[in-house]
């Protein structure tokens, strides 16, 4: 096996005068002398120098854009501007040619959406090398977190038969043939003959086995792929996105707070110290985006300032109805420039409603709490009505800037009677969640938790504009290319 260096540790080196080997992809080759070759390991690239006179013409002709190889040389000071270290090249071996006629990228700006069509070799970008380096780190900061707090990692199934948020957005799973399924007697469709007997569905949601979990450890999380197959086509929605849905039992709505915000602190701080080369290619990436914008549409933080904003700041925390009150009294909503007006309590926030108490209001990260019980889901522990009669339940979302809702979460009704009685209110069979409610027959204790979109988290930490630039191959509304 060839010992070979990789191209990072070849650029911080101070040992010169030496043979090296190295492999990687040609991103550049100027003047039929200089090659700049990328290995993956960094953003950087390293200087190949060739001399071109002592080198077959045939193999020049195959080290293009793309092309794949082996370089042995020298490690020697360069004498030119932008770099310390050039491998003055012995022997070039190609080991996968690349033609610069059909290879798609080029040596120039490509734009994003352009890239989304050749999400299989986006990765090999600067942009992409950044933000996939920057998830990697923040997946690996989010299970330090848990660990560093003795959480147990707990793998919940991705095939289920509970849809957990009550939306009916589900994709099914089946072996059934589609065109001609067996039918019952009163000819619906009949699921005891499909492979689990009965209907299944793609998860929306690991939390209701959390919570059967939590009810044993104290406190676990799961980290893994959710499916919804809602029609939309936005900036911050996937079909297939990964959450982080921690759960603990004997934890009120304010632990459950403290430690969503802790959580964020934490992962955004890691990603600061340990993904500087990253965060800074991107924020100079978005300084150079915003240029060209409009004035009064330009962000008034960099990337950096706004995640500094984010670990400086204690989280702003307030009940929906005070946000209501604020929301509606604001001059936005005065003047009728948000989209949708807020009018009364009980309006469901939007992103533009959210954004505003982060940004113009409080001008920090804000929790919001006790939402009306009309627009949450089943599980969230009931209040007690207010003064004016209005069902409220102990939830709570953390609202970002320039992307809104990051995490939500609530205290879980532990109490079995208002639970069953909210089920049924809702229609939601108990016998097909019989498992979920022996939670709550046997050993009841008062518990919370929340669920974070990892791939908003990402998208906040790299300022990148769309999800579907944060996920490695994005999954929407009529597109499941790759």
């Amino acid at each position: 096996m060839i010992h070979r260096e990789k191209v990072k540790s070849l650029l911080e080196t101070e040992e010169f005068n030496r043979e090296v080997t190295v492999m990687g992809w040609v991103r550049t080759f100027r003047n039929n002398q200089f090659i700049a070759i990328n290995d993956g390991s960094c953003m950087g690239n390293l200087q190949i120098v060739v001399d071109f006179n002592n080198t077959d013409e045939a193999l020049l002709k195959r080290i293009t854009t793309g092309a794949a190889i082996a370089v042995k040389g020298i490690v020697v000071e360069s004498v030119g501007k932008g770099q310390k270290v050039d491998i003055k090249a012995t022997s070039i071996e190609i080991l996968g040619d690349s033609d610069p006629e059909k290879y798609p990228l080029q040596p120039k700006k490509h734009s994003l959406e352009f890239l989304r069509e050749i999400a299989h070799l986006r990765f090999r970008t600067n942009t992409f090398n950044a933000v996939f380096k920057l998830r990697h780190a923040l997946a690996f900061a989010i299970h330090q977190f848990y660990n560093e707090r003795g959480f147990v990692y707990m793998h919940t199934p991705i095939i289920t038969a509970s849809d957990a948020e009550g939306a009916g957005e589900m994709f099914r799973v089946t072996t059934l043939d589609l065109e001609n399924p067996p039918r019952t007697e009163d000819g619906k469709v009949d699921y005891s003959e499909d492979f689990f007997a009965r209907s299944a569905n793609l998860t929306v949601s690991g939390q209701l086995e959390g919570e059967l979990a939590a009810m044993a450890f104290g406190q676990i999380y799961t980290f893994g792929p959710t499916f919804r197959a809602e029609n939309s086509n936005t900036t911050r929605h996937l079909a297939e996105f990964w959450m982080v849905e921690p759960e603990v039992a004997f934890a009120d709505l304010e632990d459950n707070m403290q430690l969503a915000e802790d959580m964020l602190k934490y992962v955004i701080n890691y990603a600061l110290v340990n993904c500087k080369e990253e965060i800074d290619f991107l924020n100079n990436r978005l300084l150079e985006e915003e240029k060209s914008k409009p004035q009064n549409e330009r962000s008034e933080l960099s990337l950096i300032e706004k995640l500094n904003f984010c670990l400086t700041n204690d989280f702003e925390r307030l009940t929906y109805t005070e946000a209501i009150k604020i929301l509606k009294a604001s001059k936005p909503n005065q003047k009728k420039q948000f989209k949708y007006l807020i009018e009364e309590w009980g309006a469901d926030l939007q992103s533009e409603h959210e954004r505003y108490l982060v940004e113009k209001h409080f001008k920090k990260p804000v929790i919001l709490t006790d939402y009306p019980a009309d627009i949450k889901s089943f599980y969230m522990r009931q209040n007690e009505p207010d003064e004016q009669g209005r069902k409220t339940v102990a939830a709570m979302d953390i609202l970002f800037p320039g992307i809104g809702e990051m995490v939500g979460g609530s205290q879980r009704e532990e109490r079995m009677d208002k639970l069953v009685a909210r089920m049924q209110e809702l229609n939601i069979p108990e016998e097909e969640l019989w498992w979920f409610l022996d939670t709550r027959r046997f050993g009841s204790a008062p518990h919370s938790g929340f669920g974070l979109g990892f791939e908003r988290l990402v998208q906040f930490v790299s300022g990148m504009g769309n999800i579907r630039d944060v996920i490695a191959f994005p999954r929407f509304p009529k597109n499941a290319e790759f």
